[in-house]
């Protein structure tokens, strides 16, 4: 998984690649041939972390839809962990009577009003489609959230930094937002902090060691590589927990966000935001892990991640390419 992580940003900051899309496998065949993901069982287990043991799915959805925030913190490119995000969309709308305000890292802030004309019904899905910009596998992963938040007609949140400046930063360090034009400074969150706690060491060390496996860079280069790379991380970070603090105040409406695993494991990165932001909220996070064999699932060594992690079995990958 560092490999990964590591190529995918290299690329993001020569390409104009974001990183978290980069990091995605190729989507299933349902996904590429624009269907949806097959409806039905999904096998899981759901692990309740404060108890410290296995627990149903629906228990956890009944919590879920008693809090002020949810996050929902996915593997982008596993298919079980959105058939059950959809699930607990569902979920919650049994149990909640009133509006709720679904968020998403996958939806930009600059395709907020493209969003809301399709939710008002005034713009047709393919010229939606077309100014939002989603995410490759849209229509099989994301999709069913935005259909069913359609149908409810809940609010929904472009909530991420347009990737054009998330790259920016990943190039040239926080330095740059100084000099950005007033309309795209405004994308971004107000407050910005980035501080080295351990949000940092986690991001470092998932980084690993880039001054080798084929990049040529001095210690000091790969250094100021990764301090710029996570300069972007927080960015995002920030940006999202802006939206979704303002989106739970202006609503006055639980909010359920979704986005990557590792910006919310922990409750560290975009919810350690949200908490500044909004100390009083009630936040859960959920992590959703994909996992070869559910009978073995250990949840107690992941405990940490959130108040719940859901374990999908995960799909089988095609081999990657050998590293050079």
């Amino acid at each position: 998984m560092r490999y990964i992580l590591l190529f995918s940003l290299i690329a993001a900051a020569t390409t104009g690649v974001d990183a978290q899309e980069a990091q995605q496998t190729a989507a299933p065949a349902a996904a590429k041939n624009g269907g949806p993901v097959a409806a039905g069982y999904v096998a899981h287990r759901v692990f309740n972390t404060r108890k410290n043991r296995f627990a149903d799915f629906e228990v956890m959805v009944a919590e879920l839809a008693k809090a002020d925030i949810v996050f929902l913190g996915e593997q982008h490119d596993d298919p079980r962990t959105h058939q059950l995000q959809a699930a607990v969309l569902e979920g919650i709308a049994r149990r909640y009577e009133g509006p709720v305000v679904v968020s998403f890292e996958m939806f930009e802030r600059d395709a907020q009003a493209a969003l809301d004309a399709y939710l008002a019904g005034t713009r047709p899905e393919d010229e939606f489609l077309a100014d939002a910009r989603p995410w490759p596998n849209y229509q099989a992963y994301y999709r069913p959230m935005v259909e069913f938040a359609k149908s409810r007609n809940w609010p929904m949140v472009g909530a991420n930094v347009p990737r054009r400046l998330a790259q920016a930063v990943s190039r040239q360090g926080l330095a740059t937002l100084d000099s950005l034009p007033d309309d795209d400074r405004a994308l971004i969150a107000r407050d910005l902090s980035c501080p080295r706690d351990e949000y940092w060491k986690r991001f470092a060390a998932q980084m690993g060691d880039i001054s080798g496996h084929g990049v040529q860079l001095t210690k000091e280069q790969a250094d100021a590589m990764v301090q710029r790379f996570y300069e972007s991380q927080c960015v995002k970070d920030e940006t999202m927990a802006e939206a979704i603090a303002a989106a739970y105040t202006a609503h006055g409406a639980p909010v359920v966000h979704a986005n990557g695993a590792f910006h919310s494991d922990y409750r560290l990165g975009t919810v350690s935001r949200v908490r500044r932001r909004l100390p009083d909220a009630k936040i859960v996070v959920v992590s959703f892990v994909p996992v070869t064999d559910l009978d073995r699932a250990n949840g107690k060594s992941r405990r940490k991640l959130g108040e719940w992690v859901v374990f999908t079995l995960a799909t089988p990958k095609p081999a990657a390419a050998p590293i050079p």
